[in-house]
């Protein structure tokens, strides 16, 4: 990001400046603000928390800012801005939209992994475990090393102290994936500061695992292949030779690299592959490609799988900062006795590798209410989608139900993880930000969001033969005259 202008202070507290991002034609304003790395301390260290503005520009701007919470956990808000404009731009003609690098991610006291965060392929557990201990010696000696500061509960006070560092009153909040959490906990602390939340991909206080459904996911499309008479004949048994593949692990493969075209050797382990399936499972377009990818692992080729899950791409604007991430679910996941067994084999891979980095990471003190959904007197509006392998309607039924008659939960029965992308959602959340009074908001309409079928299993294109197609070329020719 390039900083243009004179720094100035608008408020106590506040260090802000015009500024340039490569997301945004016009120019935006970048803010920062000074809190206690140990809230209970504040006079010992300090982080900056690093913020952006993208001011409204009508004349009639209104006083309810938007802020956007990011998801992961791990993902820098500030470095998701374009993405989150893009979704919210209707809104941002009468109101600024915030997005605030919570701490340990962006340019917030950043607590990242290079070395796993752009490892290439599949890596395996022990290499996981390996990596993170690596990183985590390393970020311990950073000056705001002491990770069990590193928690929802307390970035959502640094959320607050922007808002009043920035003026506003009460303010709308949109939070995806983790950033649901994140929302549910800053209403929990400042419900008084809360005039409006929607939360897309719903991950309750309670949840000890992400993923928990990848294998109903998988499932699903499973049952959906064996219906259709076409993937059926394409795709046969399809469930059984999944579970052959999985016993079959490992294989050492031979890639083409997808983005760089060169060649990649990697081994594809058992908890490797699983990985792979279930990045995959997020986004129901590339799922229907599953049945293909199965098929040509079973015959040694891995290229499909790897390069549909995105293993091989660059790390991007929406990555994951991984010690951030083990810092906030460390602490949270593990804060109470987990002693109930893995459904499956997903859950397993998830849960032994979340144990296993969590043995020797510092953990933050997690107060008992954050693991609780109070009684809302805002409005929320909850979405969900019906085949998402991480965030499953079930969650925002519950969560729902606890937020009491102020809530409004909308599910897309055949949608993966986040909604706000698909279709008309976007309308329905400037409908429910929009509305003059807390009732209209709790009614508004969504009969746009329509049930949208399962994308169709992904076949092949099958060649022509040469002689078929010349004898094609030829009847072509005749019927345009030629002779």
């Amino acid at each position: 990001m390039l900083l243009a202008g004179l720094l100035f202070s608008d408020r106590v507290g506040a260090e802000t400046t015009f500024c340039r991002s490569p997301d945004f034609p016009q120019e935006v304003i970048c803010g920062k603000i000074q809190r206690p790395l140990n809230p209970a301390d504040p006079s010992g260290k300090k982080i900056d928390v690093h913020y952006m503005v993208v001011p409204s520009q009508d004349r009639n701007k209104l006083p309810d800012a938007v802020f956007l919470l990011a998801g992961g956990p791990g993902q820098s808000a500030i470095n998701a801005a374009g993405f989150g404009q893009a979704l919210l731009n209707r809104l941002n003609r009468r109101r600024d939209l915030v997005f605030v690098d919570q701490r340990g991610t962006g340019r917030s006291a950043p607590l990242s992994c290079p070395d796993l965060e752009n490892v290439q392929g599949a890596p395996d557990r022990e290499t996981t475990i390996r990596l993170m201990r690596e990183c985590r010696k390393q970020l311990q000696s950073l000056p705001y090393g002491d990770l069990q500061y590193f928690s929802t509960s307390i970035a959502m006070q640094d959320l607050e102290a922007v808002r009043l560092t920035q003026g506003y009153g009460p303010i709308n909040l949109v939070g995806v994936s983790y950033g649901t959490r994140a929302g549910l906990e800053y209403l929990r602390q400042f419900p008084n500061a809360v005039r409006r939340l929607v939360i897309d991909g719903v991950v309750p206080p309670d949840l000890r695992v992400l993923g928990s459904d990848s294998k109903i996911a998988l499932d699903g499309l499973f049952a959906e292949c064996a219906k259709e008479a076409r993937c059926n004949e394409q795709y046969p048994r399809l469930e059984e030779r999944w579970k052959t593949l999985v016993a079959s692990m490992p294989k050492t493969t031979q890639l083409t690299h997808p983005r760089l075209g060169s060649p990649l050797s990697i081994t594809i382990t058992r908890d490797a592959l699983l990985r792979l399936v279930q990045a995959v499972l997020y986004t129901p377009a590339n799922t229907a490609a599953i049945p293909y990818a199965l098929t040509q692992a079973e015959r040694g080729n891995f290229s499909p799988l790897v390069t549909l899950s995105g293993a091989t791409n660059l790390p991007g604007p929406l990555g994951i900062a991984y010690g951030m991430h083990f810092s906030v679910w460390c602490g949270e996941s593990l804060a109470r006795p987990w002693n109930t067994p893995p459904r499956d084999e997903f859950e397993e891979v998830s849960i032994s590798t979340y144990k296993q980095v969590c043995e020797e990471w510092p953990r933050a003190e997690i107060p008992p209410a954050f693991f609780t959904v109070q009684k809302s007197n805002s409005p929320v509006l909850l979405l969900s989608g019906g085949i998402d392998p991480v965030t499953p309607t079930r969650n925002g039924v519950v969560v729902a139900k606890a937020l009491g008659e102020k809530a409004r939960h909308v599910s897309v029965e055949n949608v993966g993880h986040g909604l706000l992308s698909h279709g008309c959602v976007r309308d329905v959340v400037h409908r429910f930000l929009n509305a003059k009074t807390d009732d209209d908001a709790v009614k508004v309409d969504a009969a746009c969001v329509r049930q949208i079928p399962r994308p169709t299993a992904w076949f092949a294109p099958q060649e022509k033969p040469l002689t078929a197609a010349k004898n094609q070329t030829e009847v072509d020719q005749k019927k345009g005259g030629q002779p």
